[in-house]
């Protein structure tokens, strides 16, 4: 549907969703059709409710549906507004961590410290520096997200039939995803499920914290040991369910919480760690397993431990 030029910002504009919008986020959505405005901007919109769907409110999570109709406020953008870069060095590492690709699908080992999107406070993240590295490339969307400080596996679809697939097959648990974690003290060898449901909150200082409670969302996590050292223990962790920083708050309610977790750690055990080179938290997207669409076959991606992680387990060891 032909929309007037955005930069008008004089009149509520009504966006029906046909099939090359399916399974987009609103947010993602928003970003593409109000070019310009800062993001901090377009998740007031959202929060306030003068972006609707349907003529109801919705979260920057809903994910849009064909049928569906957008209602965009107007929204005065800057004539100038300055346009994104990315540095050569994060365009290099970038490059460089492709661990698998086809027409359909691109997997990233994403370093630690990059968000996987922009937001507030945050101009760039993966998806943004990705589509100014392959401008050609229209439809890279994110199919799943990693905390900022997590490394590993990440998933691009390339195609929005690839994106509607996945959600399909992560929906149904159908992507085997694991993680390796470095945990404080001894992980007992009976403790190999953690089923504990999640509820999260929103603080006054826009910090969003993950807590057990009854009121929570269903949230399960396999653990297994890897390996033993003395003051802790590194285990892969697998979330049957994928809600929002659910193996490090697993973790923490199974009494052994990340190492170098600063929102839901152990302050000394992260303090005594960090003398030994631990500078971040250790938690890590070690592979993904997943059937590809037709006749793609089973592939399994993975992604090595950065330098810094992995040579802290060789002093440990």
């Amino acid at each position: 549907m032909a929309s007037p030029n955005p930069k008008q910002g004089t009149a509520v504009r009504f966006i029906d969703i046909c099939e090359a919008h399916e399974g987009q986020r609103i947010d993602n959505f928003l970003i593409r059709e109000l070019k310009g405005v800062p993001k901090s901007r377009l998740y007031r919109l959202l929060r306030k409710g003068e972006v609707r769907v349907n003529k109801s409110r919705i979260k920057p999570e809903y994910k849009l549906c064909i049928g569906d109709q957008v209602r965009i406020p107007p929204v005065r953008i800057a004539e100038e507004a300055p346009d994104a870069t990315i540095s050569n060095s994060l365009e290099a590492v970038l490059a460089a961590s492709v661990l698998y690709e086809d027409d359909g699908l691109l997997v990233i080992n994403k370093p630690a410290g990059l968000a996987v999107h922009g937001g507030s406070g945050i101009n760039l993240g993966l998806i943004e520096a990705l589509r100014l590295m392959r401008p050609q490339a229209r439809s890279l969307e994110l199919v799943h997200r990693l905390d900022r400080d997590t490394s590993g596996c990440v998933m691009i679809a390339k195609k929005r039939s690839m994106l509607r697939y996945l959600h399909q097959q992560l929906r149904e648990g159908h992507i085997d995803k694991r993680y390796l974690a470095l945990v404080t003290g001894r992980w007992p060898n009976r403790r190999k499920l953690v089923s504990a449901p999640l509820l999260k909150n929103n603080l006054q200082s826009g910090e969003r914290m993950v807590n057990v409670s009854p009121e929570g969302k269903k949230s399960v996590t396999e653990f297994a040991i890897v390996k033993r050292f003395e003051l802790c223990t590194l285990v892969e962790a697998r979330p049957i369910t994928g809600r929002t920083h659910q193996i490090r708050v697993h973790a923490l309610h199974a009494g052994h919480p990340l190492l170098g977790d600063v929102k839901y750690g152990d302050k000394d055990s992260c303090q005594h760690f960090r003398q030994l080179g631990l500078k971040r938290l250790f938690l890590h997207a070690a592979s993904l397993t997943l059937q590809l669409p037709g006749d793609g076959g089973r592939i399994v991606v993975e992604a090595k431990l950065s330098d810094d992680l992995q040579g802290l387990l060789q002093a440990l060891g």
